[in-house]
Formats: structure tokens, sequence, C-alpha cells
């Protein structure tokens, strides 16, 4: 498995948390090959690509995107809004790391084909507690 990692303007971030996480989702899907690459973006960045090719101007904290088909290794990019990050971080009232690491794994589910409802239905759906699983797995892994 290859993973590309770009922290852009998110410097001091962890990469190998990231990389860890990326990781951790696949291994939990039985994955073994393939690459993704994710980078972390301010705001304007990912309401463009927001707007571009998902049709929503405002920005977002996750965008992921598989570029593969079924039968094939695994491919995928994710973008990460690092200012909405630190944004909800605040009001979670959580480490910035933390909400970090939740996106990337949210946006690697994505790519693997799970799914979740809009709007606050999402926090009770099989993809967000997958999601939180992963993450404190992770997190309890690290300290």
């Amino acid at each position: 498995m290859e993973v590309q990692v770009s922290l852009g303007i998110a410097e001091g971030v962890s990469e190998e948390l990231i990389r860890s996480a990326i990781y951790l989702v696949m291994d939990k899907n039985g994955i073994t090959g393939g690459e993704i690459s994710i980078a972390l973006l301010g705001d304007q960045e990912i309401r463009d690509l927001n707007r571009i090719y998902l049709g929503q101007d405002r920005t977002t904290d996750v965008i992921a995107f598989a570029l593969y088909e079924e039968g094939e290794s695994v491919l995928g990019d994710i973008y990460i809004g690092y200012q909405q990050a630190i944004y909800q971080a605040g009001e979670m009232d959580i480490p910035l790391i933390e909400e970090i690491v939740r996106l990337v794994i949210h946006g690697t589910l994505h790519i693997l084909g799970h799914d979740h409802p809009d709007a606050d239905a999402n926090f009770n759906s099989e993809m967000f507690q997958l999601q939180e699983e992963f993450l404190h797995e992770l997190l309890d892994e690290a300290s």
C-alpha cells in the first residue's frame, strides 16, 4: 500500500499518524495493495474543489475521490480542509490532530465505498460508527 501525504499549509501535523490512519482502515477492510494520496488544503482551495467537482460552493472538511473500478487496486485522493478542521476541533474542544485523523479515516472509508446519509443522521450511520471505532483504536495505540 502506497500513501502519499502533502501537508501543504499544515506544517507540523504528524505525517506518520496520517499514514497510520490510512493503513489501519485499509487493514480493517482486508486491503493490502493500492495507492492513496492525501493533501491538507486551505479554505479557498477546498471550496474550489467542492464547487468544481461536487457542485457545492462552500468550504467543507473532507472530499474523497475513488479513482478505481471494482476488481482494480484501490486508488484515491483525499483532500482535508485544514482550516475547517481547526474550526471543528475548536467547536468540539478536542486536539486538532484528533480531528484531522478523524477526517483522514472518513475520507479513506469513502474511497473504499462506504457512505452515510447527510446531516444529523450521519452520526448514527454505520460509517460513522466505524470511523469512531478506528479513530479511538488508533489514538489508543498512539498514546
